[in-house]
């Protein structure tokens, strides 16, 4: 039910000016038109036939602009006024500016536009707390700027525009491309070039303050030198991922939501292993860091060997997470029109600059792991330039010692979407299969 306002009033008034325009408009084209003598008119009945033309367009045109927009306001109210009062004011400038002087401070920095843009987004992004109602203002709506306005009596109004922005953004999401098409060898890494030891940690590595590596073990000799393939044959799984840091999420993430976390991201990764790539892949749920993150690598430790027991067909582990970062800092790349998620390879040597090399953290397996991940950052330079950060190197050893080719990823960060994370999958899959199968 329309409700009559002073706002209403003022609406409306300018309603009747722009039909007084128009008709006056519309006169003096018909006035024209019929001025015309009739021996002129019978010699160049092209201008008088232009004219009528003209104002039938005229006519026909606000007629299609402004009636569905008079008759939304008419069944929304208050809400449907803003809205036509927007729509005359982008089609004839000079009216909003006529009218000015009857503007109040109430409606002044109002726009109708951002709160509706602000109601249709309220709820779109899961990360936010949105039922907060100890610290909701009801008498105030948010305004893109910073200020305050009058809230909308009638929220129902504009559900059908949330709805219309909503779909808008569902299809502009649609258009955008989704389909992964793997990279051809984008360059050649010339491996001759890499021969010192200080070239090869410049290029390669980051080396972390309370550790230390050595040209023994980080020569390319060695990490070229394992065969780093498996064969998919048998009924076993071949590769098992799981989440020493289960509860890692990202910028939008959904609390108790694990799809959206890099649970989720875990999950994504082994259905493209397994549906593109053709691998056998088991996805461990197990959570070790719900009360704590201190001790969760060796609360992780029993479950993961028993995994290992239950499938011995398996030859790779992955322990997938995300990092943390500086909330000014973004590792995200535009990969082929998709938003993606930088990641980065991570090893741990089992030894400090303070205690040497850690006894009870002893790895069989170090130069194996050392070897998975070099192998792995090369293609990544070869067929994904600048997708990857250096291979990171740190102190402990992080469970990598269970299997030969063990593999901690950093995928994103904190304040990386999930569709960033999500879209990281499919090149880190395909940089995981070159190198399992020997591709070149």
């Amino acid at each position: 039910m329309f409700r009559k306002s002073a706002f209403t009033d003022k609406v409306i008034r300018r309603l009747l000016l722009l039909a007084v325009l128009f008709l006056g408009l519309q006169a003096v084209l018909k006035s024209c038109s019929s001025a015309v003598p009739d021996a002129v008119e019978k010699q160049n009945t092209i201008g008088g036939a232009m004219l009528n033309s003209m104002a039938e367009g005229v006519e026909s045109k606000l007629s299609i602009l402004f009636m569905p927009g008079i008759a939304f306001a008419m069944e929304n109210g208050r809400g449907g006024t803003l809205f036509l009062q927007e729509q005359i004011t982008a089609m004839f400038p000079f009216y909003g500016y006529a009218g000015r002087g009857e503007i109040t401070e109430t409606d002044s920095g109002t726009d109708f536009r951002t709160i509706l843009l602000a109601e249709a987004e309220e709820g779109t992004y899961p990360g936010e707390d949105n039922g907060d109602t100890e610290s909701a203002e009801p008498e105030t709506e948010p305004v893109e700027n910073g200020g305050q306005v009058p809230a909308v009596d009638e929220e129902s109004s504009l559900e059908s525009m949330q709805e219309l922005l909503r779909a808008e953004n569902e299809a502009a999401a649609i258009q955008q491309p989704t389909a992964f098409i793997p990279h051809t060898k984008q360059n050649q890494v010339d491996l001759s070039t890499i021969g010192s030891y200080e070239t090869l940690i410049q290029q390669f590595y980051t080396i972390d303050a309370n550790t230390t590596a050595g040209s023994d073990q980080l020569n390319t000799d060695s990490l070229l030198g394992k065969d780093m393939t498996i064969t998919k044959e048998g009924d076993g799984p071949q590769i098992l991922i799981y989440h020493t840091h289960s509860q890692e999420s990202f910028a939008d993430s959904v609390p108790g939501d694990a799809s959206t976390s890099i649970m989720g991201v875990g999950e994504h990764l082994a259905e493209i292993l397994r549906e593109t790539y053709g691998y056998n892949v088991v996805h461990h749920l197990g959570q070790y860091d719900i009360e704590s993150r201190d001790d969760s690598y060796s609360v992780a430790l029993a479950d993961i060997q028993q995994v290992l027991e239950d499938y011995p067909s398996i030859q790779v582990v992955i322990d997938l997470h995300r990092d943390a970062l500086p909330e000014t800092t973004r590792l995200v790349m535009d990969l082929d029109g998709r938003p993606t998620a930088r990641f980065m390879f991570f090893n741990g040597l089992s030894r400090t600059k303070k205690t040497g090399n850690i006894a009870y953290l002893y790895n069989e397996n170090q130069d194996w792991n050392l070897a998975f991940s070099f192998q792995m950052q090369l293609k990544a330079m070869e067929y994904y330039p600048k997708l990857t950060r250096k291979i990171y190197l740190k102190g402990y050893r992080y469970n990598m010692h269970l299997r030969p080719r063990s593999l901690l990823v950093e995928l994103g960060a904190q304040n990386n979407t999930v569709e960033e994370a999500m879209n990281a999958c499919e090149p880190l899959a395909h940089i995981l299969h070159l190198v399992l199968s020997g591709e070149e």
